[in-house]
């Protein structure tokens, strides 16, 4: 608020009294300056809530709006973060997408592959064990067994139990670190990501993907 807007909010004995160089015109300006963060901020308001424009500071914040916080993990001061500002802006951009598609594979595997970046995941319900999933994980997301296992734990369904396998997985030496364990060495953040819509609903009957 500008100084001579607040000073049309004073008594008119004040505003009589707020003449250069007295004290209460030096209270004005200190007023007007202390404001001014909080304006330019109210200013620009909507960038806190886009996921693509906000700082990279709030935007897991916006995770747990659109009930993604499972993938952040209990918060630790010196922990680093679990996954690129990037990959964290597209989960949030499909926070309502995924919420619709929750407890379903096409659901899962795009909470994946947005989380990750890698595409090839594979759910399989193993016919010995009704009402238990077996997700396969690409070895291109071995660094992120922690953040996989956290999105399995939240988007399969209640009455179903899981595990998370690595598919093809390379060799010790070769595997990057957990992301609890150690630095991982990500790809590029995806940025923008755009998910494909899922095809046509399956005819009635098991289906091979969905838990039984």
């Amino acid at each position: 608020m500008r100084r001579a807007a607040i000073e049309r909010l004073l008594p008119a004995a004040y505003q009589r009294a707020a003449g250069p160089g007295s004290v209460l015109a030096a209270l004005l300006d200190v007023m007007e300056t202390l404001h001014a963060p909080d304006e330019a901020l109210l200013a620009d308001v909507d960038v806190l809530f886009d996921p693509y424009r906000t700082p990279a500071g709030f935007a897991g914040y916006l995770a747990r709006w659109v009930a993604m916080d499972h993938v952040l993990g209990p918060p630790r001061p010196d922990a680093p973060p679990p996954l690129p500002v990037g990959r964290l802006r597209d989960l949030v951009a499909h926070g309502a997408l995924l919420a619709r598609w929750r407890g379903t594979p096409y659901g899962m595997r795009t909470a994946l592959e947005l989380a990750t970046g890698v595409t090839g995941f594979v759910l399989d319900e193993p016919a010995d064990r009704p009402f238990h999933l077996v997700v396969r994980v690409p070895a291109a997301a071995a660094g992120l067994l922690t953040v996989v296992t956290r999105i399995v734990a939240a988007e399969k369904p209640a009455a179903v139990t899981a595990e998370v396998v690595l598919a093809d997985a390379p060799p010790a030496g070769d595997r990057p670190a957990d992301a609890d364990g150690g630095p991982v060495s990500y790809g590029p953040a995806v940025g923008r990501a755009t998910v494909p819509a899922p095809g046509p609903p399956p005819p009635p009957g098991p289906s091979p993907e969905e838990p039984s």
